[in-house]
């Protein structure tokens, strides 16, 4: 059975394209209210009686990631990168109200003290490292280029220093045997409680208004709390033991068997060389250990992403297109937000 093909919406005139790159508060009533109406006027009916369930899951999609000024900001080769990818990320859900069933946003969420920020590191002097342009590897653990600061092991191994030198050496030489990325020192991002952890503005007045006008709850999932390991992926952390193989950190194995449910998963966010890469690879990895043929039913918007650029000191582009392509190959398809009429049609089949 093919989903059903709906004409495209019309997008609310709320929508102010202009309005994507900044913070602002969201009318919650007032767009509540007039979601009822639309759905109305557009006959949008329940997503409970929706026959092809479709799921968009966006990755990330915080003001830390993707507002100019912010600490993390995904500016992609064009430099507007993150912002021009919302623009079209929000305009694909109200165009397609009608069909999306569930939306998915995850929240990286972090506090200060964690492995990947600049507080829980010192040199020999006691600097921390510089954010973003540093990465730790066994080699600078082993020449004592970087040791885990002291102080921190209070509050994160109750006082026990030896343990988290033993942990924080085992998880940077688990990485590099796992070919993963190094660790890198991030700038302090997404923090729990501050307004980089929040939706992009435009993004959450899209997907609220989805909510109510499909009468669908949005399913807020949570990641990178630990403290002791990065947690690139919604699907599992980058190290999953510790040095004694104890666990570190679970799969999301609930989330992993309800996407798979799904008749189609629709991909985006930020950034395409790191969260969304990552949560790709551990959803293609899962959807080969139960039917590699399920990869057909991932759609990756590639227009509503970007890697991680950083003039003159980083450039991911390379292997966030690598990535994808390999995506691509293993039954992924890749395709545009302004096209789903031309691809929907495969949904459900």
């Amino acid at each position: 059975m093919n989903t059903q093909i709906t004409p495209q919406l019309p997008i609310p005139p709320h929508f102010n394209p202009e309005e994507v790159g900044e913070v602002w508060r969201v009318s919650y009533q007032e767009r509540a209210v007039e979601a009822e109406i639309w759905a109305k006027q557009h006959d949008i009916k329940p997503a409970s009686s929706d026959k092809s369930r479709i799921c968009l899951l966006l990755i990330d999609v915080q003001n830390t990631f993707c507002i100019p000024g912010f600490e993390l900001f995904v500016s992609g080769k064009s430099g507007t990168g993150a912002v021009d990818d919302n623009v079209k990320l929000c305009e694909f859900i109200y165009q397609n109200l009608g069909v999306i069933t569930k939306i998915v946003p995850t929240l990286d969420t972090h506090t200060a003290t964690q492995i990947f920020h600049p507080i829980f590191w010192v040199n020999a002097a006691g600097e921390h490292p510089t954010p973003a342009a540093t990465n730790i590897t066994p080699t600078d653990i082993e020449q004592g280029i970087w040791k885990v600061n002291p102080a921190v092991a209070d509050s994160v191994t109750n006082g026990d220093y030896e343990l988290l030198e033993k942990h924080t050496y085992h998880y940077v030489k688990q990485l590099s045997q796992d070919g993963k990325y190094p660790l890198t020192v991030w700038p302090y991002h997404s923090m729990l409680g501050g307004i980089g952890h929040a939706l992009v503005s435009s993004v959450e007045e899209a997907i609220f208004f989805h909510g109510i006008a499909r009468q669908s709850q949005t399913q807020f999932e949570i990641k990178g709390e630990n403290p002791l390991t990065e947690n690139y992926s919604i699907l599992r952390p980058e190290v999953l033991e510790d040095f004694e193989q104890r666990p570190l950190g679970q799969k999301n194995t609930r989330l992993i068997k309800q996407l798979l449910e799904y008749d189609a998963v629709i991909i985006g966010g930020q950034a395409k060389s790191h969260c969304v890469a990552w949560t790709i690879d551990d959803l293609l990895t899962e959807i080969k250990q139960v039917d590699a043929t399920l990869a057909q039913k991932i759609y990756l918007l590639e227009d509503c992403t970007s890697p991680v650029v950083v003039p003159n000191i980083v450039d991911y582009t390379e292997q966030a297109d690598a990535a994808f392509a390999r995506f691509a190959e293993a039954g992924m398809q890749i395709v545009k937000s302004s096209e789903f009429g031309n691809w929907a049609s495969g949904i459900g089949h």
